[in-house]
């Protein structure tokens, strides 16, 4: 690698004396170097995380160094394209987990699925990343830490209206929600406000109600929005999008503004989305500003929320596959793991979650088809089409999710 020759060279032009010189190019010539790229959130949140893994790799490995390169998420994907053209990529990645699709299909990582045990909790793996991870049944990423969907909301309104403990069910949610609307006079005004075409919402109804978008056997992609149980989470959706999003607020063409927008405008009472909506609910409200886990419709149990987060990966180009595999299993270790859940971080794995919002959040979680035309689903916003016909009652649920299921269908199994 052009980094290695450089480094040879740096190394070599520090030492004064030629005697020292050739001592100090033998030992580099048998080093050996594990390279890693991570975005620039860990040098800036855990770089402590990060050196710990570092040495204890380098204690298992003598005569290996470990060169941390941190990279930007505005440009990595195009400097880990060049990299794969040039037959020069990173031993490990960092990618954000919706980010692994088009790799995995491409060949680009390396199947992971025979050194799944060496990774510290894989058995309990968050299911959203877990999903992230896997393509075709096959393993090729490892889960690192995660991002949930709450309900962020402002307590002034609700204590307002009589509830000071957040609610246990859905049904509880929805009572509340309509009778904090009725209580705020102020025109364009939704208790909850979520974009009708957000289609990241609607599906956490339906697996909510054990649904799913499609599933994949006997070599195809079958769509599942139609299915029985998908259909109950989407009309569920239906009923609870129309109870508390009055119509002068609700938007079905995409010109929806930020949810956190609008929470800081005064016109909502409460946000479904990711947990760092708080940053930006304005300063007016940041005493009152609260959250909770989205509640299921069954009682006691969180609402199954997408996931975001990040996976780490090892290119299929790398000549250092088991180092590759031994630092992954250093960095994602039941210590480092803990480690970053003391950052403010969601841990990879079940088992290791504690009692935060965030983390009781990602107890539950759902991920897209892992599929190479999962692209083009989302492009053709087939998702969005089906919630503006059964929301305007253009079309009824089944018959909206019909079409939108076939359309999966056809659009994932393209060659």
């Amino acid at each position: 690698m052009r980094y290695r020759v450089l480094a040879v060279i740096v190394a070599a032009a520090a030492l004064g004396v030629v005697a020292a010189t050739a001592a100090a190019s033998g030992k580099r010539a048998n080093a050996h170097t594990l390279t890693v790229w991570l975005q620039v959130d860990a040098q800036n949140g855990w770089p402590e995380i990060v050196a710990a893994a570092n040495s204890a790799f380098q204690s298992a490995h003598p005569g290996w160094d470990v060169n941390v390169q941190y990279q930007q998420w505005t440009d990595h994907l195009q400097k880990f394209d060049a990299t794969i053209a040039g037959s020069d990529t990173p031993d490990v990645i960092e990618m954000g987990n919706t980010e692994m699709t088009k790799y995995m299909a491409a060949g680009a990582f390396a199947n992971l699925g025979s050194v799944k045990s060496q990774f510290n909790n894989s058995s309990s793996w968050l299911g959203g990343l877990k999903a992230s991870s896997t393509f075709n049944s096959k393993l090729f990423g490892v889960p690192y830490y995660a991002g949930s969907r709450v309900i962020t909301y402002r307590s002034d309104l609700f204590r307002k209206a009589g509830y000071k403990t957040p609610p246990r069910t859905l049904s509880q949610f929805q009572s509340q929600l309509v009778k904090v609307g009725k209580m705020e006079k102020r025109k364009g005004f939704a208790p909850l406000y979520v974009g009708g075409e957000d289609w990241y919402s609607a599906l956490s109804f339906v697996f909510d109600y054990g649904g799913s978008i499609a599933t994949f056997s006997h070599g195809k992609w079958h769509g599942a929005l139609d299915s029985k149980n998908s259909i109950a989470g989407l009309t569920a959706f239906k009923k609870f999008f129309t109870a508390t999003q009055p119509k002068s607020s609700a938007t079905l063409d995409g010109s929806a503004p930020f949810p956190y927008t609008v929470f800081s405008q005064g016109l909502t009472a409460a946000n479904y989305g990711p947990a760092w909506y708080t940053c930006c609910t304005g300063k007016k409200f940041s005493k009152v500003v609260k959250q909770f886990v989205m509640p299921s419709h069954a009682k006691g149990k969180a609402m199954p929320g997408f996931l975001g987060g990040s996976d780490l990966a090892v290119p299929a180009q790398s000549g250092n596959r088991p180092e590759a595999v031994d630092w992954i299993a250093a960095f994602t270790s039941t210590a480092s793991e803990k480690a970053l859940e003391k950052k403010g971080n969601i841990p990879n794995a079940t088992n290791l979650l504690g009692k935060s919002v965030n983390e009781r959040a990602a107890a539950r979680s759902w991920f897209v088809p892992q599929a190479k035309h999962w692209v083009d689903v989302e492009n053709g916003n087939v998702l969005k089409t089906m919630l503006a016909q059964l929301l305007t009652g253009h079309l009824s649920v089944k018959q909206a999710a019909t079409a939108a299921s076939q359309n999966i269908e056809q659009t994932l199994n393209e060659s």
